[in-house]
């Protein structure tokens, strides 16, 4: 679950500084970045969410 969680860190990582220069520098690439680091982290989120119900039983 660790290693998830690490995962998870580093492609929030990825769409914040994505998200950040297209919003401030109107780089339409970066947008492209953001919303495919966007959609990985809902799959992660939701790998998260079925290792964390797991583990609580």
């Amino acid at each position: 679950m660790k290693n998830l969680v690490e995962k998870i860190n580093a492609e929030y990582e990825v769409f914040v500084s994505n998200s950040n220069a297209q919003v401030e520098k109107g780089n339409k690439a970066a947008g492209t970045r953001a919303r495919k680091a966007a959609l990985e982290l809902s799959k992660l989120m939701k790998e998260f969410r079925k290792v964390s119900v797991e583990a609580s039983k």
